[in-house]
């Protein structure tokens, strides 16, 4: 990677907010003795509902960090939208392996009441009310997952109407 390549990559200020999740140290007993390396969870949205998550590893962290961060760019998935805010149209549980997440929307000034990793990726998305609830496991990766995957899984008011043949949601509500 050529150096005004690399400088380009840690100056972006292209309006997205980073979130390190977890960092994590790995080592590995080699011959030699031991062998350190760096793992990476970063969350990355733009809030105004479009988040992505991406995990990356190196010998050094800072490169873990951008790596993950690149990753999670390339990777963004998109939240239903209400009046220009990203909204949880629906309770919805999401779930990877053994981690379940509940996702369930809130009130008007509710806030943000998760924990975790929930709590980023809800924050990088612009989600302002959701209650979030962590079941099973509670390993950051998985719940990341198990977040992405509710998201994924959302259905948009607008999209149902359209697949039902109706013109409008008041139509479709009566």
């Amino acid at each position: 990677m050529a150096n005004n390549e690399r400088e380009r990559d840690h100056n972006k200020d292209d309006g997205f907010v980073e979130h390190l999740v977890r960092l994590n140290r790995v080592s590995k007993v080699v011959k030699g003795g031991k062998h350190a390396s760096f793992a990476a969870l970063v969350v990355v949205g733009d809030k105004k509902g479009h988040v992505g998550y991406g995990f990356g590893k190196s010998n050094d962290v800072t490169e873990a960090i951008r790596k993950a961060s690149s990753r999670a760019r390339a990777h963004l998935v998109t939240v239903p939208m209400k009046n220009d805010t990203p909204k949880i149209p629906h309770e919805i549980v999401g779930a990877y392996k053994s981690a379940r997440v509940l996702l369930r929307p809130a009130v008007a000034g509710t806030g943000i009441k998760a924990g975790g990793a929930v709590r980023f990726i809800c924050d990088a998305a612009g989600i302002n009310d959701v209650v979030s609830k962590s079941l099973g496991s509670r390993n950051p990766i998985n719940s990341v997952k198990a977040t992405f995957d509710a998201i994924e899984h959302m259905m948009d008011a607008k999209a149902v109407a359209k697949a039902r043949g109706k013109k409008s949601l008041a139509e479709m509500w009566g």
